[in-house]
């Protein structure tokens, strides 16, 4: 007889990398200010914006390492 529950390929410590965004816009008394302007845009948005970009990475991350085969 065959198994045919497929195997999982990642660890749940994977998991545990979603974090990694969500501490980073937990506090926005951090990032609450004008300075140091990117390219005329206050602190406060490119920060956000950036964490965007990163959210997207880390979500790729997992996707890829925790995709079943």
């Amino acid at each position: 007889m065959e198994n045919t529950t497929p195997k999982k390929k990642g660890s749940p410590w994977w998991y545990l990398l979603i974090l990694v965004p969500l501490i980073g816009t937990l506090f926005p008394a951090f990032y609450s200010s004008v300075s140091p302007q990117l390219w005329g845009i206050p602190f406060f948005y490119w920060y956000q914006m950036l964490w965007v970009i990163i959210s997207s990475i880390v979500t790729a991350i997992m996707y890829w390492m925790l995709k079943e085969s």
